[in-house]
């Protein structure tokens, strides 16, 4: 695929060198605040997305297929414009089911998925509405969707009502959680502490908190619940009047995310595109993330009245919405590119599809093929 251009950085927007070692003060002063411990979720909302000084927030470019880019990993929409092109043909069917014409799309990254869905949906789209809370993204989504700058607009916050097509790639994964852990049979909540030297630590304490689902056994066991994923999509379908909504992430149902087997939890680091389990070091400096509990996510939705149009693997999906023929029209680079999106060994089978309806629901096409929502 092509290139995402990185502009310069703004001179207001701190770069990732000078901003770890505030980010960590920052944290350590309010770890301090809290007497000493500070919940895990709070942390990694810090680290990830204090103002101008978390990951999130600084200008570092975090997309990007290689790491001699600057870049620390790459999302699909970055691999292949085909991703993009065929979630369109799926956006493409909500508006028809739902009479709208709008695409919110929610950590919208480079923008690289917006220009992909822009070029594909062209007039369909009657505005193309961002949320992102990072200015630094903000600042270079801008330059790449100039072309569409008269449909594009960007928000802080969600309106009271929405009508459209929402759309999130790799967000919930993003959003922070709180970790338990259950040793000698008792569940203790992680969180954070300041060494003698300095250096964040771990320190369990007692809590009331539970995972959904006791994992069997007796053994020792490192887990992540998702409140703050969970809340996002109650509000969300506390305002999503009319439409569809589609969230692309990494993840399980929950059966597999509290398997017996999964006992150290799914937390993890990226930086210059490698992986690691230790989020206390380059505070502000990496991406923090963990699997998303597809099954809580679902659950979330419907009590809150939103219906499931469906849950795939990201392969079913794609290829029921024609990543198979856009493959065979496209250049051989492209098609070993556009093949990562859907094997299993690659993104085709740890990344699921997960959509819901503000309404009634409809045969959806992404799902018609190898629908699993009976996993949930």
């Amino acid at each position: 695929m092509g290139a995402v251009s990185t502009p310069t950085t703004p001179p207001s927007v701190p770069t990732a060198s000078s901003a770890s070692s505030a980010c960590a003060a920052l944290v350590r002063r309010a770890i301090e605040r809290d007497g000493g411990w500070l919940p895990f979720d709070r942390f990694m909302a810090l680290a990830l997305y204090a103002p101008g000084l978390g990951y999130y927030a600084h200008g570092s470019r975090k997309f990007g297929h290689l790491p001699q880019s600057g870049s620390d990993f790459v999302t699909a929409p970055e691999l292949s414009p085909l991703f993009g092109q065929s979630l369109a043909v799926a956006v493409a069917d909500a508006f028809d089911h739902t009479g709208t014409d709008e695409v919110w799309e929610f950590g919208a990254g480079s923008g690289a998925l917006a220009a992909q869905l822009l070029d594909s949906l062209g007039e369909r789209v009657a505005r193309y509405t961002i949320v992102d809370l990072s200015g630094a993204l903000r600042a270079r989504q801008q330059e790449r969707l100039a072309p569409w700058a008269g449909r594009v607009r960007w928000v802080d916050a969600l309106p009271d009502g929405i009508e459209g097509v929402v759309v999130g790639n790799e967000v919930l994964d993003a959003m922070p959680v709180q970790l338990l852990v259950r040793r000698a049979g008792q569940w203790l909540e992680r969180g954070v502490t300041v060494q003698p030297d300095g250096t964040f630590g771990w320190d369990d304490r007692s809590t009331d908190l539970r995972p959904p689902v006791e994992p069997e056994g007796p053994q020792d066991y490192l887990t992540e619940v998702h409140p703050q994923a969970r809340a996002f999509i109650a509000t969300l379908a506390e305002r999503l009047k009319r439409g569809a909504a589609y969230f692309l992430d990494y993840g399980f149902p929950e059966a597999e995310y509290y398997h017996p087997q999964r006992h150290m939890g799914t937390l993890m680091c990226h930086q210059a595109h490698r992986s690691d389990d230790n989020p206390l070091v380059a505070v502000g400096d990496k991406d923090i993330t963990a699997h998303v509990d597809f099954t809580g996510v679902a659950l979330a939705g419907q009590d809150a009245g939103l219906e499931v149009l469906g849950y795939t693997s990201q392969a079913r999906f794609l290829l029921d919405c024609g990543l198979a023929e856009r493959m065979m029209d496209a250049p051989l680079a492209e098609r070993a590119l556009a093949a990562r999106l859907i094997h299993e060994h690659e993104m085709g089978e740890l990344f699921k599809v997960l959509a819901f309806a503000a309404g009634d629901a409809w045969d959806a096409l992404g799902f018609r093929q190898g629908d699993r929502s009976h996993t949930l």
